[in-house]
């Protein structure tokens, strides 16, 4: 990181869940943060509540054009990024794959690696000349299939995959990447997954004890106020509630 008094950071997809929940943190230990998300009113909220230390961007991360438009147009005191964290992303439908909707695996694939590849590559400059940090909040679905994963799964394999290529390809410039991949947490995830079903996230997370946005917020900060010569390569975390599920096996015709 650069050791700067002030450092800044970009965090993707801050107008809920884990994101929002960073921002705060960052911000309540000295930072500055840039918070991106398409909900103007959120980030209005969290622009009152945070104060001058906060520059908000309103623009979807799926669309390159508002995406460059926004980092060109960045007041000088955020131009110096020290941190990426790539927070934004989702998960749309339930359904295996032979029932799924194309339309809902597409706009995963260009929320969750598209757009986060865009912005990577767009930062990396920025990124090397500061000796910062790639944090990509990826999932435990990138390691373990579940019914219903299917392209979402796939997609967080893929922000795990591309973790370990940054960090081998950044080998020598003193960025830092890392890659976490939490399970059950409560947040507006499951409401998005299934369309604005709040009943259907009420049930999951029902008595489960789940993770929380702070708790994986207070994990991000950690990441990124570890002494520039250590690399947290991957983080896995899971409420003590949740382990792994055991192989299907299928009887008969």
């Amino acid at each position: 990181m650069n050791n700067a008094l002030t450092r800044t950071a970009l965090i993707t997809g801050a107008t809920a869940g884990f994101g929002r929940a960073a921002a705060r943190t960052f911000i309540d230990n000295g930072w500055q943060v840039i918070a991106s998300g398409r909900r103007a009113e959120r980030l209005a909220e969290l622009q009152a509540e945070l104060g001058e230390a906060l520059h908000t961007a309103c623009f979807d991360i799926r669309d390159e054009n508002a995406m460059r438009a926004a980092l060109s147009t960045l007041p000088e005191r955020f131009r110096g990024i020290d941190l990426l964290v790539n927070n934004a992303g989702l998960a749309q439908g339930t359904k295996p794959a032979q029932d799924a909707l194309l339309s809902d695996w597409k706009t995963m694939i260009d929320t969750n690696v598209t757009a986060l590849v865009t912005l990577t590559h767009a930062l990396l400059p920025t990124l090397i000349a500061r000796k910062g940090a790639i944090i990509n909040i990826s999932s435990t679905a990138a390691t373990y299939p579940y019914t219903g994963g299917n392209a979402y799964g796939g997609s967080k394999a893929f922000v795990s995959q591309f973790s370990l290529g940054l960090r081998a390809d950044l080998h020598g410039t003193g960025v830092r990447v890392t890659a976490i991949e939490p399970g059950m947490a409560e947040t507006e995830f499951t409401v998005v997954r299934t369309h604005g079903d709040q009943a259907a996230s009420d049930k999951l997370y029902a008595g489960a004890q789940p993770m929380t946005a702070e708790d994986i917020a207070n994990t991000i900060f950690w990441v990124a106020s570890q002494p520039p010569h250590l690399n947290i390569n991957r983080i896995e975390l899971m409420p003590t509630s949740q382990s792994f599920a055991g192989f299907q096996v299928h009887r008969g015709g």
